[in-house]
């Protein structure tokens, strides 16, 4: 099997031609402008000029060697990529597409890596037909991840659309509940600290220290938990989780994200950028206000974006959140939509289960297949 460098099989052209001349995007345009970044989709433009049609390509990022497969036209939002096309009859675009998947290289340099390292790496490459066939056993495998991917964003979009269903838009309230402050309906407002010596005090078990990276709308991440001894945690006694508390953060980039506690972290504490909703549950239901306060338009409301002349605030305080207004259905409408939620999410987790034995067989399969396995 020959041996050859990237460059030898995969020519590049620069997005000059193809940057996007204003950035009013809007959902209802049909042509997807692009970044080689996690974002991929920026947003989307009518402009008709200057619209890159010569698909499938890879647009690779020249700093950070993110990349994508493209199979549609686009534009992008900068220069800084490189729009890569496999040498006709010499390669399959996408056997190199998963064999990027297979490279790694060291990044600690803001410089563009393309021309100067990347193209240059040599790589074992089979004849034509052998890419082909790999790369088809590779899409049906990726195709099967990208099933249950699917499938989990609609169960999402269901329980958001099942929420404005029965609820309507919770700031324009035009089912015309009644609304309150945060603070009648709940027990306890109030955020924590982080223990002296930051993560130099954390520990490998003990009691759950919850911080904002934890939390993300309806979702809580197990993988950054860090852990506090009873010593620490005594010292945090005045913000102890309790089961069923809705968990939003208060400060910096995650700011407005929410989810309700899993029981399975407790005993826990919370630091300082993660503030403890505790509903009164014969008002309020945890899952219903967990929900109130990831849609779209609450955020928005609480951050003040839109209002005029208000800058938006990265932070949100105790006392805006005790006097923060929220619609109040009647106990029982929630309790129903906590029911169904429950089987939405019974359904989502199947599917997240599903996606992570497809992630593993596309894994094992990319392995097998630049070992020489699958030849």
């Amino acid at each position: 099997m020959q041996k050859i460098k990237l460059d030898d099989v995969l020519k590049y052209e620069q997005p000059t031609k193809y940057i996007v001349e204003t950035e009013n995007y809007n959902n209802d345009y049909k042509t997807p402008v692009l970044t080689a970044g996690k974002s991929f989709i920026l947003g989307y433009t009518n402009e008709e000029k200057g619209l890159f049609t010569n698909v499938p390509v890879i647009i690779f990022d020249d700093f950070t060697t993110a990349f994508h497969y493209v199979d549609f036209p686009f534009k992008v939002k900068s220069s800084a990529m490189k729009i890569l096309k496999a040498v006709e009859n010499k390669a399959s675009l996408r056997y190199l597409y998963y064999k990027m998947q297979t490279i790694s290289i060291d990044k600690d340099l803001h410089k563009r890596y393309w021309i100067s390292k990347y193209s240059q790496i040599d790589i074992e490459l089979p004849n034509l037909p052998t890419q082909q066939k790999i790369a088809n056993i590779l899409d049906k495998a990726d195709e099967l991840s990208q099933y249950n991917k699917q499938l989990i964003e609609k169960y999402e979009a269901l329980t958001q659309s099942l929420f404005l269903d029965m609820f309507g838009d919770p700031v324009r309230n035009e089912k015309g509940w009644e609304k309150t402050e945060l603070r009648n309906v709940t027990s306890k407002i109030g955020s924590g600290s982080t223990p002296r010596g930051g993560k130099e005090a954390y520990h490998s078990e003990g009691i759950s220290l919850i911080r904002s990276l934890n939390i993300y709308d309806n979702e809580f991440k197990y993988k950054n938990l860090a852990f506090i001894n009873d010593d620490q945690a005594k010292k945090l006694k005045n913000v102890t989780v309790e089961s069923n508390d809705v968990l939003f953060n208060i400060t910096g980039a995650s700011v407005c994200r929410c989810t309700v506690v899993p029981d399975e972290v407790l005993p826990a504490r919370v630091n300082q950028h993660v503030s403890i909703l505790r509903p009164i549950s014969e008002k309020l239901h945890p899952l219903f206000l967990s929900h109130l306060l990831i849609s779209e338009n609450i955020k928005n409301h609480l951050l003040g974006v839109g209002s005029a002349g208000g800058a938006v605030m990265e932070a949100i305080t105790k006392e805006q959140l005790e006097k923060f207004k929220i619609p109040l259905p009647p106990i029982k409408l929630q309790i129903q939509f906590a029911e169904r939620v429950a089987i939405i999410e019974t359904q989502k987790q199947q599917a997240q289960e599903a996606l992570v034995k497809s992630e593993a067989l596309f894994q094992g399969l990319l392995q097998q297949a630049f070992n020489g396995e699958l030849n």
